[in-house]
This record gives C-alpha cells, sequence and structure tokens, in this order.
C-alpha cells in the first residue's frame, strides 16, 4: 500500500481517471462528489479490480458546513492523507459580461475557488500533523489567458493560479508540496456541462484536432506526485499538440 489520496469531482472526467490511476498503483482512495451512484459505482469496481480500500464522501464543495463536517468526523484511519487533488470544477455558459447569468457565476465562483479553500483548509491541518504531503490543484489554460465569452470562468481559474503560489508560500515551513496542473482542451463532459447539456455544442468544441484524454491528465498527476521528496512542480500546462494556449487552437476541418 503506498498510501491514501484524496481526489475531489471524482466522479467524471478528470477526477474518475485520476482515481483509477492511483487506485492501480495500490492507493487507497477518498473519492467526493455530489452524485452518490456515481461514487458507490466507482469504490465497487476500483475495490474489486484493486485490492485496495475506497471511502466514498458524498457532499458539495460549495457548502463549507458540509465540508467541515465531513472532515471533522473523517476516521482517524483515514486523515493520514498523503496527496490531495483539488478537482471539482465546472464552467457554465459562454457569455459576455453583461450578458451573464450572475447564479453561473455563483455557482463558478462557488465550486472553483471557495470550493478549493474549503477543502483545502480541511484538509491541510492532517498533512501539517504529518510533516509531508501534496497539494494538487487541477487549474486551466484559463489560468494563463482570457478568451472571450470566458470572463468569470477565466477570473476563477486565473484565482487557483494565484491560490496555488500563496499556498506554495504558505505551506514552505511543513514541507508539504504544491503544485497546479493546468489542462488545455479535453473532451469530458466539461463542455456538455459548459453549454447545460447540449451534446453537439460540446461536441464541435473538439472537432479538426484530438484533445487531451481525461487519462493524460491524470498521467501528469501521477506523475508529479511520485517525484523524490526534494522536487515539486509548482506550475505545469498541458495542452493537445494542436493547441498553443487558451486561444489559439489550429483545427483541420
Amino acid at each position: 500500500m503506498k498510501g491514501i489520496i484524496l481526489v475531489t469531482g471524482a466522479t467524471a472526467g478528470f477526477g474518475e481517471a485520476i482515481a483509477k490511476k492511483f487506485a492501480a498503483a495500490g492507493y487507497h482512495l477518498i473519492i467526493t462528489g455530489r452524485r452518490e451512484e456515481r461514487l458507490e459505482a466507482l469504490q465497487t469496481a476500483l475495490e474489486q479490480a484493486h485490492n485496495i480500500k475506497v471511502l466514498p464522501l458524498v457532499f458539495d464543495v460549495r457548502s463549507k458546513e458540509a465540508v467541515n463536517v465531513t472532515f471533522e468526523n473523517l476516521p482517524e484511519a483515514w486523515r493520514k492523507i498523503d496527496v490531495l487533488v483539488n478537482n471539482a470544477g465546472l464552467a457554465l455558459d459562454l457569455s459576455t459580461i453583461d450578458e451573464g447569468n450572475s447564479d453561473d457565476w455563483d455557482t463558478m465562483i462557488d465550486t472553483n475557488v471557495k470550493g478549493l479553500l474549503y477543502v483545502s483548509k480541511a484538509v491541510i491541518p492532517f498533512l501539517k500533523a504529518q510533516g509531508k504531503g501534496h497539494i494538487i490543484n487541477i487549474g486551466s489554460t484559463a489560468a494563463k489567458n482570457v478568451y472571450l465569452k470566458g470572463n468569470v470562468y477565466c477570473a476563477t481559474k486565473h484565482a487557483v493560479d494565484a491560490l496555488s503560489q500563496a499556498m506554495r508560500i504558505d505551506l514552505l515551513p511543513y514541507n508539504i508540496k504544491v503544485t497546479a496542473i493546468h489542462p488545455g482542451a479535453a473532451e469530458t463532459e466539461f463542455s456538455v456541462v459548459r453549454f447545460k447539456g447540449d451534446q453537439a455544442a460540446a461536441d464541435n468544441v473538439y472537432k479538426g484536432f484530438e484533445p487531451l484524454h481525461a487519462e493524460d491528465i491524470a498521467d501528469v498527476t501521477f506523475y508529479v506526485s511520485q517525484l523524490p521528496a526534494h522536487v515539486c512542480i509548482n506550475d505545469l500546462v498541458i495542452t493537445p499538440t494542436a493547441q498553443a494556449n487558451a486561444i489559439y487552437t489550429h483545427k483541420v476541418l
């Protein structure tokens, strides 16, 4: 057994792929999300396939109370967390500032920024008590470039970038690593959620090039977690070969 990894937003996409990658390497897992049936199905599949233990925690990272209660009551055996992956996040809609939906803004800010903060604050005491640990924050190329109609989503990912840098500084005395991974275009549920179930609009995002896959991000997440104790990758941007940054993508249609 290699240790314990906590992955937020593990019911699909990057989170699910990361959980599978670490389970295959022998880690026990704490997986969180809002969709209980999906968490339980993933728990069953991983425990049967890899002879590990999986603890599913059903809560919404947007709820400070739910996060606090969950981790205050975390069983002692599960508090020896080696890696925290703050993966839960989403984008909603594409619109100019003046046409934006303020409810969508609240959801993105509450999930992408405040949710990351709530979970990190709850888990960091466990890492400090051990004198080691690794926090991996899943950002986006939107943390590096602002694109048309991406305003609030880009702002939340810029915040993730800034918070990752701040965590790295604040946690230096405690031997806790902090890594921000910023993926570019990746074909997961991301665009389906952004376009609120419009599958055709989501599919169109990835036409003309091969996007990243969830497994690519899982591979990178695993890699940065396995480096020697004296090595920390602070900031990593990963894109498909056809994408230079959040703005420029070469498509062959």
